[in-house]
């Protein structure tokens, strides 16, 4: 990890709360002026700090009513089923996150989808069948306490 100093950090929760910034208006919010915040903000980015800009959209507005998690055990653990499962994951956009695990699941996965048909069809026609899989277990989110993607910055000392 690259050394941050505070400007560095004000610099990142600042576009952590609104990637849209101006480099004058991220400038004024940093304590800079714009060509030190722009060069800052270059050097944050070239250091993959700041990873990319997305715009962030809301799933229920686009008619996506059902997240789920679900749990993976696969049926052999061999690296090439291993393999066979990241790839078969990796093609599949309704799911969002994929995570190895130690414990009960090798894997969890959390899917948006545009209804229970969608989840029926994931599990039963795609992750079920699929030759790296053994057993699969869903759970179907009720209610979302908290979401965010924003790190917990106030933790990181300035250096």
């Amino acid at each position: 990890m690259i050394p941050l100093d505070a400007f560095d950090l004000k610099i990142l929760g600042a576009l952590q709360d609104d990637g849209r910034l101006t480099n004058q208006e991220l400038a004024e919010q940093a304590g800079l002026s714009a060509s030190q915040c722009s060069r800052r903000r270059m050097r944050l980015e070239e250091e993959k700090i700041i990873a990319g800009y997305h715009a962030d959209l809301s799933s229920e507005a686009l008619g996506f009513g059902v997240i789920a998690f679900i749990q993976v055990g696969l049926a052999t653990h061999s690296p090439d089923n291993s393999k066979r499962f990241r790839a078969l994951v990796n093609r599949i956009d309704e799911i969002q996150e994929a995570y190895s695990l130690t414990g009960d699941a090798d894997y969890v996965l959390k899917a948006v989808l545009r209804d229970l048909k969608g989840l029926s069809n994931l599990v039963n026609d795609v992750l079920m069948p699929h030759q790296s899989v053994a057993h699969v277990r869903s759970s179907i989110v009720l209610d979302r306490l908290k979401e965010s993607s924003k790190l917990p910055l106030k933790d990181l000392k300035a250096g």
